[in-house]
């Protein structure tokens, strides 16, 4: 018997980098599918499922402004290569018959519709997975912040962030095998120390909404509805006790 998830309606936020999979550019996939499993996995439970995926897959607007370009024109840019991975998830959700939606800050009907508040919880109440894409719509915002905004707008118990590691930890365990990994932490606690999981505007915007943030690995199959189980291996960064 499936134990009951710890959450009613939850965000999702994927980097563009995680569809790569073994690619260096592009969408595998393979790991599209994957994703699609687990947010379907998620359904089943009777959560519903709100996904901010980041655009760095195929182009990264700061790389535009490093290189001496204008910032607006590379985060714009940056914009559209969101909507690119949220119509390939799309896909991959509706080919496992799971009903999903892509709603964009960036007006563009010819591809999906225009993101409105009312319409995306209007779409989750129906139950169908709600893609947000264009980030907030506005330069200068990460996708972190957008999915901050979306999970505040939606009323989300709690903002799950897939990452390439499988928690917050006190340094990059990739490159420091003494890092230590939190079970649980403040959005505070996060901010003061620089702990790298998402931008501070995204950290803030999800303390002043009491919104949780789960920092999961996005690789493992799984993982997700693990921790919506209760099970599962993340860290909570939370100011509840």
């Amino acid at each position: 018997m499936t134990s009951r998830p710890a959450y009613r309606r939850v965000l999702l936020k994927a980097s563009g980098e995680a569809l790569m999979g073994e690619q260096g550019f592009g969408i595998d996939v393979s790991v599209a599918d994957r994703i699609a499993a687990d947010v379907a996995e998620a359904r089943a439970m009777g959560v519903e499922v709100g996904i901010v995926i980041g655009g760095g897959n195929i182009f990264r607007g700061v790389a535009v402004a490093s290189a001496g370009g204008d910032r607006v024109t590379g985060d714009h840019m940056g914009m559209l290569a969101t909507v690119i991975n949220s119509l390939a998830l799309r896909t991959s959700l509706n080919k496992i018959g799971v009903e999903a939606v892509v709603l964009s800050a960036i007006a563009m009907p010819e591809l999906c519709e225009s993101f409105s508040q009312r319409q995306a919880t209007a779409y989750m109440d129906q139950g169908k997975v709600v893609i947000f894409a264009g980030g907030t719509g506005n330069p200068f915002f990460t996708t972190d912040s957008a999915a901050a905004l979306r999970a505040a707008e939606i009323g989300a118990d709690a903002l799950f962030k897939g990452t390439q590691v499988d928690g917050v930890y006190t340094a990059d365990p990739k490159r420091d095998p003494t890092a230590r990994r939190y079970e649980r932490i403040t959005h505070d606690e996060v901010i003061r120390g620089g702990l790298a999981i998402m931008d501070t505007a995204a950290i803030a915007l999800a303390r002043e909404n009491n919104i949780p943030i789960i920092v999961f690995s996005i690789h493992e199959k799984g993982g997700f509805g693990a921790i919506l189980r209760g099970e599962g291996r993340g860290t909570v960064v939370s100011d509840a006790s």
